[in-house]
């Protein structure tokens, strides 16, 4: 007999589609990046800006949030464009699941597969993941828009959240996964786009092949 309070780890159902999931973004802030050794600071910018654009694109909920961004700083200038309305929640909670505002913003969207981002990843993405996971969310974190102080801080905190019940992603996974059938052409634009502003050879290899193309037909 299936429970439905375990979250479905196999099967269709355990993938990401744009209307079963929503993407919550924590602390891409100056001080954040600063204390960041666990990755290249702009391979982490490239990759969650990316993320926020796929986001934006398919139309699954999005929220920014900072913490004391008065003494960290605002959130990282070219994720905030991507959502220019948006004011980030700024939260002294460094758990960001414990400010009733972020919690009630994923309780209202009816969704419970919740992906989740963060700089720092042992801190603030794993304990958001973690008080989630515990209060029946099916809770996704993607690795690579996300950093820790050091590469061990970062494995160990992924490792955590996995024994926990999370599932890790990549942030070039969840296009496909949202994607999921080339005939959706109405956002193939859009992602083609993506692909060549932050999926670097991937990027570069498309405009190659689009060139050959329009070579071939005498464009």
């Amino acid at each position: 007999m299936k429970n439905d309070a375990i979250p479905t780890r196999v099967g269709l159902e355990a993938l990401l589609t744009p209307d079963n999931c929503a993407l919550i973004l924590i602390d891409h802030q100056p001080f954040q990046f600063a204390g960041m050794k666990s990755h290249d600071p702009q391979t982490i910018i490239n990759n969650v800006v990316a993320l926020a654009k796929t986001a934006k694109l398919y139309k699954v909920p999005t929220l920014l949030t900072t913490v004391t961004e008065e003494r960290g700083g605002t959130i990282l200038k070219q994720l905030q464009d991507v959502f220019p309305d948006q004011k980030p929640i700024n939260r002294t909670f460094i758990n960001s699941w414990e400010d009733k505002r972020v919690a009630d913003w994923a309780k209202k969207t009816g969704r419970k597969k919740i992906i989740m981002a963060a700089l720092w990843t042992e801190i603030c993405l794993a304990f958001p993941v973690i008080h989630a996971l515990g209060e029946g969310y099916d809770v996704y974190f993607v690795t690579d828009a996300s950093g820790g102080i050091s590469l061990e801080a970062h494995e160990m905190a992924v490792r955590r959240m996995i024994q926990a019940g999370a599932v890790p992603l990549t942030y070039g996974v969840l296009s496909a996964e949202w994607q999921r059938d080339w005939a959706r052409e109405a956002t193939v634009p859009g992602l083609a786009q993506i692909i060549v502003d932050h999926h670097g050879s991937t990027g570069t290899s498309f405009l190659w092949e689009q060139e050959l193309l329009g070579h071939a037909k005498g464009v």
